[in-house]
């Protein structure tokens, strides 16, 4: 396999001619983001209050189907206000997959809830519904008020977190009809797949609540930011309530209700947003023509190229290869990062970090194959 490193290498480098050293994944401002972020200096609403923030849960309302956006200062930021409105609290248990970056479980973390990791499916890189339901079935029960609890520990299993991973959207009408039977409330961390659909819905909506990222790396971006989506009205208003303080609503007073958080996006960040999804179904058009110019060459080449699953059309975030073992996977990432192309491992488990290596987990063959094996390659949008 190393003798092809080279001819790889080169084929990359022909898909991005104009970069001396080529990176996953950059942005790219090709619209309305200077015309907006100076209307925004200019209106000197720059902070949490301004026409950007409305003008970009409306657009994405529209875009996604959504009933309700409520837009956050990040993704993680938006997940921790999902699984409060959830219902998560101390103490419980939120099942979810151990590939994964940490936000995931870092957002468990912040309510004093405990993550319990089940196996991903190896063609969507997401949650297993087939592994939930068996780890449900045999190691929890529902008890006498309808919900499900962990028979050991006893503790409630309160959430479930399905996360897209790379964009490619994960088995959610499953995974929602098993947390249905076992009143689990099903949040979908979408962070990753702005622009995905799974059986022609866009992900995010099929759970209570779904979640975007805008970071800097993502499909879009405004530097930060993140945006809650729902179509629970309740829900929704609560979301918008807690994200900006809990300040109860006063010409004057400042009077606050609940535990609130500064979680609102600032204007000037929906200002760069708001131009940036305008241009988001070219740049997804943009990001396939190069998964499928880096399919057609990696079959040729018998290299696994990690493609979207069945019945969904997947944003192709990340682009991903499987390599045949670890040894190859390091090999690999020493050559390419040697020589201009910016390639990077998967994740490293969340079972095997400090903070989670005591946490519940199922077998968890699928995830470790994939870990040992899988490499990021680059996949910006180009610029011709």
């Amino acid at each position: 396999m190393e003798k092809l490193f080279p001819e790889i290498v080169k084929f990359i480098k022909e898909r991005f001619p104009n970069n001396s050293f080529i990176t996953l994944h950059e942005p790219f401002f090709l619209g309305n983001e200077k015309k907006y972020v100076e209307e925004c200096i200019d209106s000197r609403f720059v902070s949490s209050v301004g026409k950007f923030v409305n003008r970009f849960e409306e657009d994405i309302q529209r875009y996604t189907g959504a009933a309700y956006a409520v837009a956050t200062v990040n993704g993680t930021a938006a997940l921790h206000t999902a699984l409060l409105l959830a219902g998560v609290r101390n103490n419980d248990f939120v099942i979810t997959q151990p590939l994964s970056f940490i936000s995931t479980c870092n957002a468990i973390s912040y309510i004093g809830a405990s993550p319990v990791f089940i196996d991903v499916d190896k063609d969507t890189l997401s949650l297993s519904p087939e592994k939930m339901r068996s780890f449900l079935k045999n190691e929890c029960a529902i008890g006498k008020d309808g919900y499900s609890y962990h028979r050991v520990s006893g503790k409630l299993i309160r959430a479930c977190v399905l996360m897209h991973t790379f964009g490619h959207p994960g088995r959610a009408d499953e995974l929602g009809h098993v947390c249905r039977e076992h009143n689990i409330a099903f949040v979908e961390d979408a962070a990753e797949s702005i622009g995905s659909f799974y059986n022609g819905v866009h992900t995010g909506i099929i759970g209570l609540v779904g979640v975007f990222s805008f970071n800097g790396n993502k499909t879009i971006t405004c530097g930060g930011g993140g945006v809650l989506i729902t179509n629970d009205e309740c829900i929704a208003r609560k979301a918008k309530h807690i994200t900006t303080q809990a300040k109860v609503p006063h010409a004057w007073e400042f009077s606050h209700d609940i535990i609130g958080y500064n979680y609102r996006m600032p204007n000037i960040n929906a200002a760069l947003a708001c131009a940036q999804l305008e241009q988001i179904e070219s740049f997804i058009l943009n990001k396939r023509d190069l998964a499928r110019e880096y399919k057609n060459y990696f079959t040729e080449k018998e290299i696994h190229f990690i493609t979207e699953p069945v019945n969904t059309r997947s944003n192709y975030w990340l682009n991903a290869i499987l390599l045949n073992s670890y040894k190859e996977r390091e090999s690999f990432l020493r050559y390419t990062n040697n020589n201009g192309v910016m390639t990077r491992p998967v994740w490293k488990l969340m079972n095997k970090l400090d903070m989670f290596k005591d946490c519940l987990s199922g077998p968890l063959d699928n995830a470790l194959y994939i870990e040992d094996r899988l490499v990021n390659i680059p996949s910006s949008i180009r610029i011709n």
